[in-house]
């Protein structure tokens, strides 16, 4: 059975180099190479949506992969492909860069320039070991049981736009239609979802900055069980501690949750951050909330543009949402999609903060009524995004309801 190798190489000349020695390598049977980290996570994804089989057996890694770096791209596959093998290649094969790459998941390192000798003798190990994972684990079958947890990042195009809202709402939608949720505070000094639902609580995100295997049951001390079953990871409560909290600390931390829970909502606020920036990469759903006045639409502009000069997110990747909706306001979702050119979501959130300010003021924002428009706004919003379990025997037109009910309603069409 021929070995299927992926190269991620972003640099040309490597390109050329590796797929030539690879495509002598006996029993060989290297696919397109991917030419970035973004390109690699979503291939290995569409491939094991529709069967862990598809996926190749050896991933080549290049030192010089962007624009996450090498060993925490490593860190992702390994977390999110447990069957797939991976080697890095790189010109540092000291000691210290072999224990790290091993530490972070790597199956093999290959020092540059490439032997065919070293390369051959790697991949064969490497791919002997992912073909006996999936054949003792039962053919693949247990393997690997999905793309892992769906991530959605809220953030504001400026403050007070209604992000923390949103993404409380999104998260406990999820909760209640019977999806394990993970809600996340990444806005690291000003977060405040702990005040949004009544919670004090020590531990916070703070806490796994500085872990470099995050277990299950280092997770689990770190997050905070709601009443709603809800599991927050919370801000810390003294602002600048957040600084401890690195763009690669957030890498590590969003993959230990999407390989935990099915949804993991994190609140990244309007502040850009490197750990704000390291999840709005890694998110399958970047939303950027505002609100429909020309202060916060210019600042919804101003975070898209900056989003794609840093090579974060592309706008055409990336979602608004408009919160504080109403028909009278001269500016439009369309408009708003025009000037930012993003997507914008179809559902857009009513102006009535009368139906909230009692529930946050109270600090109990997930009390908030069924009946509310804002609510259904919301919830509705969940299953635009697909972040809600649509309950058996509901028809393809009819509603969802979720946990929370007549909290959420598609209505049928009429007919004729």
């Amino acid at each position: 059975m021929p070995t299927r190798i992926l190269p991620a190489v972003g640099d040309a000349d490597a390109v050329r180099s590796i797929t030539t020695l690879l495509s002598q390598l006996p029993d060989a049977e290297p696919v397109a190479p991917v030419v970035d980290s973004t390109q690699l996570i979503d291939t290995l994804a569409r491939l094991a949506a529709e069967s862990v089989d598809e996926l190749p057996e050896v991933v080549v890694v290049h030192e010089r992969i962007g624009p996450v770096p090498a060993l925490e791209l490593i860190r992702e596959v390994a977390l999110r492909f447990p069957a797939v093998g991976v080697i890095l290649v790189t010109s540092d094969a000291s000691p210290g860069l072999f224990q790290a790459a091993m530490d972070y998941g790597a199956r093999g390192l290959v020092a540059l320039p490439l032997s065919y000798e070293e390369l051959a003798s790697r991949v064969q190990a490497v791919a002997q070991w992912s073909v006996g994972v999936r054949r003792h684990l039962g053919a693949g079958g247990d393997v690997f049981t999905g793309v892992g947890g769906t991530v959605v990042t809220v953030s504001g195009a400026k403050g007070g736009v209604g992000a923390t809202l949103t993404a409380i709402q999104l998260a406990l939608a999820a909760q209640a239609s019977g999806r394990s949720t993970a809600l996340v505070d990444m806005d690291l000094q000003t977060g405040d979802i702990a005040s949004y639902l009544d919670v004090q609580f020590r531990r916070s995100v703070v806490d796994l900055a500085a872990i470099t295997d995050i277990s299950p049951r280092v997770l689990a001390d770190a997050v905070f069980r709601h009443d709603t079953g809800l599991a927050l990871l919370l801000a810390p409560a003294e602002g600048e501690r957040g600084e401890d909290v690195t763009d690669r600390a957030a890498r590590q931390i969003v993959s230990a949750l999407r390989s935990r829970y099915e949804i993991v909502v994190i609140d990244c606020g309007a502040q850009l951050s490197g750990a704000g920036a390291a999840a709005v990469e890694m998110a399958d759903r970047a939303l950027l909330i505002t609100t429909p006045d020309v202060v916060a639409v210019r600042g919804a502009k101003r975070a898209v543009r900056m989003w794609d000069r840093l090579q974060i997110r592309k706008a055409e990747e990336t979602t608004v949402v408009v919160n504080r909706h109403s028909r009278g306001t001269e500016i439009q979702p369309p408009l708003i999609q025009k000037i930012t050119g993003t997507t914008v979501a179809a559902t857009a959130i009513p102006a009535n903060f009368k139906e909230l300010q009692s529930v946050v003021d109270a600090g109990r924002v997930h009390e908030l009524e069924s009946r509310s428009a804002v609510k259904q706004a919301l919830w509705g919003l969940a299953g635009e995004l697909g972040l809600v379990k649509v309950a058996e025997g509901v028809q393809k037109a009819g509603r969802f309801r979720g946990g929370d009910r007549g909290s959420v309603s598609f209505r049928r069409r009429r007919e004729g």
